[in-house]
């Protein structure tokens, strides 16, 4: 059965903590891409979107099954205020509206990585009447996981039709964000994610290794160069290694052999900044033995 997919990101400032690996917030961008290309892969009739849940609480993406243009649109997310949680599935279910077709079974995917404020009798209520419209919710529940399980498994045990909803709870220090929600219920139920091996950016890995090996290294890299950076003494290059956030790629417009470019490139691109760091003070010595060399002739006819 065609599927009409609404993902719920959070965006808010709680997302620049450490306690995942690189961050909350990259360690849900690659869980959501993943989630993107096992939906998109799964049925040629799936589509997906996207929402943010705080700065702005908006329709980053509406339903498409373009993989680029929601990969787009994650690359360039915002992080700023709090999380609304119940405001932000309002929106999400608005967006499924406008799905191709009746007949396509309407869910919510909402990651949850900030304190909840939210009252628990409004999420029980919400629940219902999104059972009540048949629209199916999984939540993964990440970083304030103490603060959120009680309402959250509320809100799931209320939402939930003929075991359709899910609750995946990952506490910091248990394992990869997205290597949980590829074993979880929320990708293993019909075998989707189990067939794919790109992991992190959701791409068949059997179909395209090249693209999925090049993403993987240039994400790698970029986080060793971010953990290099902090871990030293704040010198310019802890500047330069992020250098894509400044223009941040359209994938739009790119073919597949441009996106693998586009990932060899800048992963050449950290490894030349970390290896010319240390580069850097040689430079002043040069001039000193370039001026003695042709001194030595100058003297001599005066």
């Amino acid at each position: 059965m065609p599927e009409a997919t609404m993902i719920c990101v959070d965006n808010s400032e709680w997302m620049r903590n450490g306690d995942y690996i690189p961050s909350r917030l990259e360690a849900q961008r690659d869980a959501i891409n993943l989630l993107f290309g096992a939906k998109i892969n799964s049925h040629a009739e799936n589509t997906v979107g996207l929402v943010s849940t705080a700065q702005g609480r908006e329709v980053l993406a509406t339903l498409t099954n373009d993989l680029g243009r929601l990969m787009n649109r994650m690359h360039g997310l915002k992080i700023g205020a709090s999380m609304e949680f119940a405001k932000s599935i309002q929106i999400a279910q608005l967006a499924l509206k406008y799905r191709q077709a009746r007949n396509h079974t309407q869910r919510i995917v909402v990651f949850v990585g900030s304190p909840l404020q939210d009252d628990e009798k409004e999420l029980v209520k919400l629940a219902k009447k999104l059972k009540k419209n048949n629209v199916n919710v999984d939540v993964i529940n990440f970083g304030e996981t103490e603060a959120n399980t009680t309402k959250l498994e509320a809100f799931v045990e209320n939402v939930n039709k003929d075991g359709a909803s899910h609750l995946v709870t990952v506490p910091s220090g248990v394992g990869v964000l997205s290597d949980v929600l590829r074993a979880s219920p929320i990708l293993g139920g019909d075998g989707s994610a189990a067939a794919g091996g790109a992991g992190d950016f959701g791409f068949d890995a059997g179909m395209d290794p090249e693209l999925a090996m090049a993403l993987r290294v240039s994400m790698e890299e970029a986080r060793m160069g971010q953990q290099g950076a902090q871990a030293g003494s704040g010198v310019a290059p802890s500047g330069e290694v992020p250098m894509s956030t400044d223009a941040p790629p359209n994938f739009d417009a790119m073919t597949e052999d441009e996106q693998l470019q586009w990932a060899l490139r800048e992963s050449a691109q950290i490894s030349q900044s970390q290896a010319a760091a240390p580069a850097a003070p040689a430079t002043p010595a040069a001039p000193a033995p370039s001026a003695s060399a042709p001194g030595a002739p100058a003297p001599a006819p005066a």
